[in-house]
């Protein structure tokens, strides 16, 4: 019997709004091959929105996506604000309310080697093959969310790490939920031989792995982590980390399946899920049709199958991405000197091959 959902779709900016074009065509096939009824809105955030209303997160869209049951989300970002550090009104600003907003506390990370990319990789094949690493990173805590200082004359500025137990614990226990269904290995990530914040952390990990004695907990450092996440990547099932931390491993990682633009993510709460890649709005490739859109459409598996339970569907979309690139198909971030250049695809081209493969 199939669903009926309210999927909210936000392309934001850059390349942003040309492969979530595709991970909507994906989630559309979805229904209809499963007799699913998905009702689409589309709704501004990021630099589009400040263009459009002055506001990075308006308050329609923050309507919208409380009204959903899920989010398809594309990038945010402009190099105007890369570029002037003194603009007060931010399109990443957009991101962190709603994520506040919405209550999304945890990022999931799939980190999974498709064979055909290993050489795509510039780590050695060896290293890699049979890597699968889940990254469970904390959102709406750390450097990102506490208080923000600087002198008058700007010769100081501070940031505070701040964490409570209620944050680390709810996080954790998705973490090792997770690992129950997988290897039921954790890893968490912290750095409490020199921070505060790192010791409550691994404090509060400690007292919730008691309640998971059937998985091993593991407690790195995060410069080691770093480091043997590149070592040995086979190493790591379930990898629990905070904000900060997190947001650097889980770029590190990307190297691991090649490129950014084969990373799907979720940002999850108790209710609402927000489900989009992990690259950026690279406006420096946006409009030239070469965007990878593999990562949207994976982020479309996570969305059928963390918010509407449909396992079998998001199995099969990422059969389809699997059996498109053992054709030999690659777009330009994940082709390599052994690529046939007929093989080579743009954004839409690449997009309409999974779609056909569905």
């Amino acid at each position: 019997m199939g669903i009926n959902k309210r999927i909210l779709v936000i392309p934001g900016d850059g390349i942003g709004s040309e492969v979530t074009k595709w991970g909507k065509k994906i989630l559309e096939k979805v229904a209809e091959n499963g007799g699913h009824q998905f009702q689409f809105e589309e709704a501004l955030m990021g630099h589009v929105a400040i263009e459009a209303t002055g506001n990075p997160l308006p308050d329609e869209t923050l309507d919208k996506a409380r009204s959903s049951d899920a989010i398809l989300f594309g990038a945010i970002g402009h190099a105007k604000y890369d570029n002037d550090p003194t603009l007060k009104v931010r399109p990443e600003q957009g991101l962190l309310k709603i994520r506040k907003e919405l209550g999304l506390f945890a990022n999931l990370r799939p980190v999974k080697v498709f064979d055909e990319l290993l050489s795509a990789s510039s780590i050695k094949p060896e290293i890699l093959s049979g890597a699968d690493i889940l990254f469970f990173r904390e959102l709406t805590g750390d450097v990102y969310f506490g208080e923000k200082r600087k002198a008058e004359d700007e010769s100081w500025a501070s940031d505070l790490m701040i964490y409570h137990q209620y944050e680390v614990e709810r996080i954790a226990r998705k973490a090792f939920q997770a690992a129950m269904t997988r290897k039921k290995k954790v890893c968490s990530v912290d750095k409490a031989n020199v921070l505060e914040a790192s010791r409550l952390w691994r404090k509060v990990v400690q007292e919730v792995a008691k309640d998971f004695p059937e998985v091993a907990t593991e407690y790195m450092f995060i410069d080691n982590a770093a480091m043997q996440l590149i070592k040995d990547p086979r190493r790591f099932d379930v990898v629990l980390t905070g904000n900060l931390f997190g947001d650097i491993l889980t770029d590190e990682a990307s190297q691991i399946s090649g490129s950014m633009g084969m990373l799907a993510s979720a940002s999850v709460g108790d209710r609402i899920g927000f489900y989009e890649p992990i690259h950026g709005s690279a406006h420096d490739i946006a409009g030239k049709g070469i965007a990878n859109p593999l990562a949207s459409i994976l982020s479309a598996a996570l969305l059928v199958d963390i918010a509407f339970g449909l396992k079998d569907a998001s199995d099969r979309i990422i059969k389809s991405v699997d059996k498109v690139l053992k054709q030999g198909y690659r777009t330009m971030d994940i082709a390599d000197k052994h690529t046939d250049n007929r093989f080579v695809l743009g954004t839409d081209a690449m997009g309409e091959k999974v779609v056909g493969m569905l």
